[in-house]
């Protein structure tokens, strides 16, 4: 089972020139639709004279999740491209907005097609693309006497540990890769004292 993603390390930037319109571009790697919410907030109100605040971003790993968004440019000629570019790099968990500065000279549809295309495209470009792994949150409580057996498995598996508490019944809270959550479970199983969380 394919576990990873390509997306981007950190936020970056771009522009893009043309007539006098000024097209900023901000890419960003995401977690959630809430998260995004709150990034074109931060820059509408920081390019809050810009006319523009056109955007579209990718999440899930199959890149089930998505949505284009115009912000008054004519329909299909700003979200659409940047749509376009961010599914040409494969990429996922992934957010790209374009902000406008009108510049007085009307480009018609084909010129905003290219002009969002593009500055999305810059954005990416001085992006630093990275693979990412889906990684699954795993709780389970077991006896101290388990110990040995849980960190042989913890090691086996190179688990990564988010949380644990050792007393009589310890609690230990991991991640695990998506493609390795089955094998582990049944690893677990085996272990007289562990119970897994839901």
């Amino acid at each position: 089972m394919e576990d990873t993603y390509r997306s981007i390390e950190k936020p970056s930037t771009g522009i893009y020139k043309e007539k006098g319109s000024k097209f900023l571009s901000f890419a960003y790697p995401v977690g959630d639709e809430e998260e995004i919410q709150e990034l074109i907030q931060q820059l509408k109100k920081q390019y809050y004279d810009a006319r523009h605040h056109c955007y579209a971003y990718v999440l899930g790993k199959d890149m089930e999740t998505y949505r284009a968004n115009d912000d008054g440019e004519p329909n299909h000629s700003a979200g659409d491209p940047i749509l376009g570019q961010i599914r040409s790099q494969e990429l996922t968990q992934v957010l790209v907005v374009v902000v406008r500065y009108f510049g007085g000279t009307k480009l018609g549809v084909g010129g905003l097609i290219r002009a969002y295309k593009t500055a999305a495209a810059e954005a990416l470009l001085s992006a630093e693309i990275i693979s990412k792994t889906v990684m699954i949150p795993l709780a389970f409580t077991f006896g101290y006497l388990s110990m040995d057996d849980i960190m042989r498995t913890i090691k086996r598996y190179d688990l990564k540990i988010i949380a644990q508490e050792f007393d009589n019944d310890c609690l230990i809270k991991l991640e695990c890769r998506e493609s390795l959550v089955k094998e582990v479970l049944a690893v677990l199983s085996d272990i007289p004292t562990a119970n897994l969380l839901k």
